[in-house]
């Protein structure tokens, strides 16, 4: 076992540009994880790890071990490098660094006959990427396919966010185009949220394999979603504003698709 005090180790300068720059993400094909409820969720959903390092102040080297196999690599760090790699205020003591998986569409498998799937397309805030991930964890939907994605899935913010989620769903990033030749290809309805020529969405049958799309509240979906949707729906707004945060939306539109789905409409 090694340990490293010195936040100008080499490793550690490699650590925080991985932490900060997507393309160092993508090049090494590794990503940080922090905290021991998301590494837990990482390890449930298979993903492999390269190294972890914890300070042994807030984590033993036991419970270390209690978490991953012996044969892991682990680092034993300073207070001051763990504070200089910890991304969040409350801290547990331990980072794993962890290789990435692959979210092509090729790799989606649906256990369900009827798949029930939330698509967002083109979130740029971390923090509402995460937040859909948690709704789509909540509801237990099938797959969350991210399209035309403006965010790194593996971003710190996001992984933080979506409070591990990221790794109890089963997600494919894509354009748009690819996605929507998926969903016909497999015969998915296709429900766009949007204003434009729609029905209100309690009003639609989502016990059919359905995909729910859900863009960002600035500019709304795309027209290619809009046109190639089976139907375009809306969620009727009572107050003195047009739209509401997209998080909310994916959670009201997939909680009725649930509720119909639980009672068999």
């Amino acid at each position: 076992m090694k340990e490293i005090t010195s936040i100008q180790n080499t490793y550690i300068k490699n650590l925080i540009k991985l932490q900060e720059k997507s393309r160092e993400r993508k090049k090494q094909g590794l990503f940080i994880i922090e905290g021991k409820r998301e590494i837990s969720l990482a390890i449930s959903a298979r993903y492999q790890f390269d190294t972890i390092l914890y300070y042994p102040d807030l984590i033993s080297e036991q419970e270390i071990l209690h978490l991953f196999n012996a044969n892991v690599n682990r680092i034993e760090v300073s207070k001051e490098v763990y504070q200089k790699l910890a991304y969040r205020d409350s801290t547990e003591g331990v980072i794993a660094v962890t290789k990435v998986k692959d979210f092509s569409l090729e790799n989606i498998k649906f256990k369900n006959k009827e798949p029930l799937i939330l698509i967002a397309e083109s979130i740029e805030k971390p923090g509402n990427v995460g937040a859909i991930l948690r709704t789509a964890d909540a509801a237990n939907v099938d797959a969350v396919f991210i399209a035309d994605a403006k965010s790194d899935l593996y971003n710190s913010n996001i992984i933080r966010s979506s409070v591990g989620c990221i790794f109890t769903n089963q997600i494919a990033v894509a354009n748009s185009e690819e996605i929507i030749s998926f969903l016909q290809k497999n015969n998915i309805n296709i429900y766009a949220t949007t204003l434009q020529n729609s029905n209100e969405y309690h009003k639609e049958n989502y016990t059919n394999a359905t995909a729910i799309v859900v863009g960002t509240e600035a500019t709304g979906l795309s027209e290619i979603w809009r046109t190639k949707a089976t139907q375009n729906i809306n969620i009727p707004m009572q107050g003195k504003i047009d739209s509401m945060n997209v998080s909310v939306a994916a959670a009201i539109v997939i909680f009725e698709a649930k509720r119909q789905r639980d009672f068999k409409i």
